[in-house]
């Protein structure tokens, strides 16, 4: 049965045409799949199916994705990363760090919406926290990479918050029809742009939030390890959980530009 897969040009190169044309008879495709970025399940019969295509130094693998959260692409990553890859599409029911190590940019995130106040004016912020975690991919060593690997990115360290972050060019926020969707950054090879978190469904946000991302047109991002912020029930205790862990060096920042309305 053909399948509601979308083969890209550049995936197309990679398998070829022939394979290219079994995946979309249905031959080779999955009808179910865990979806590569997001985790959940997908069903390339029923809903539009991105195909990846993780290219390593010797080998590579497909993976399917919901259309929703990736386009169809090649993503080039080193055969250590590759060998995590294999291990998480294959089902192992891959831990945090396993899950990481296929693909850098994805990991399980919590994100809490907020107002955050600085130089006396309210700015709307995410606060991202791991689950777990974050090793540096291809490392077998113990530890957390979290926050280097968001420096690496163009994040800043925060000591205090007392100005705005700079903007990080090429990452955004994804903000439709009020609801948050999706943190986005730059695409490989300055393709489209690929969502570095999503939503599993859209989160609601609140009308002050949504009318400060409007006023700015920019999202402030804020970053920490594993332990470091916890899910506060109330923005004066999430603020002071932000100043805790800028005190302790634990927490990177930039403003994302605003993505949609």
């Amino acid at each position: 049965m053909p399948r509601m897969l979308d083969v890209s040009d550049a995936v197309r190169a990679e398998i070829g045409d022939e394979e290219a044309d079994r995946l979309l008879a249905g031959e080779n495709a999955p009808g179910s799949y865990d979806c590569t970025s997001c985790r959940t399940p997908g069903d390339s019969e029923q809903e539009r199916t991105s195909t990846v295509l993780f290219v390593g130094d010797e080998t590579a693998v497909l993976a399917f994705a919901h259309a929703g959260c990736l386009p169809s692409q090649v993503v080039q990553v080193t055969e250590e990363q590759l060998q995590g890859a294999v291990r998480s599409i294959g089902g192992s029911a891959p831990g945090v760090g396993e899950s990481h190590r296929a693909v850098p940019e994805q990991a399980v995130l919590g994100v809490t919406s907020g107002l955050v106040l600085i130089e006396g004016e309210l700015h709307p912020a995410l606060v991202v926290e791991p689950t777990a975690p974050i090793v540096r991919p291809g490392s077998t060593a113990a530890g957390d990479d979290f926050l280097p690997l968001l420096i690496e990115q163009g994040y800043m360290p925060v000591t205090e918050l007392v100005t705005v972050p700079p903007v990080l060019h090429g990452w955004s926020v994804l903000l439709a029809v009020g609801q948050l969707h999706a943190v986005l950054q730059p695409g490989t090879n300055g393709g489209q742009p690929v969502a570095w978190w999503q939503a599993h469904q859209p989160l609601q946000v609140t009308d002050s939030w949504r009318a400060a991302a409007n006023k700015h047109q920019q999202v402030l991002m804020f970053a920490a390890p594993v332990g470091s912020i916890g899910r506060q029930p109330r923005e004066d205790l999430l603020r002071a959980s932000l100043d805790k862990a800028a005190a302790n060096g634990k927490l990177v920042a930039a403003a994302l530009p605003l993505a949609g309305t």
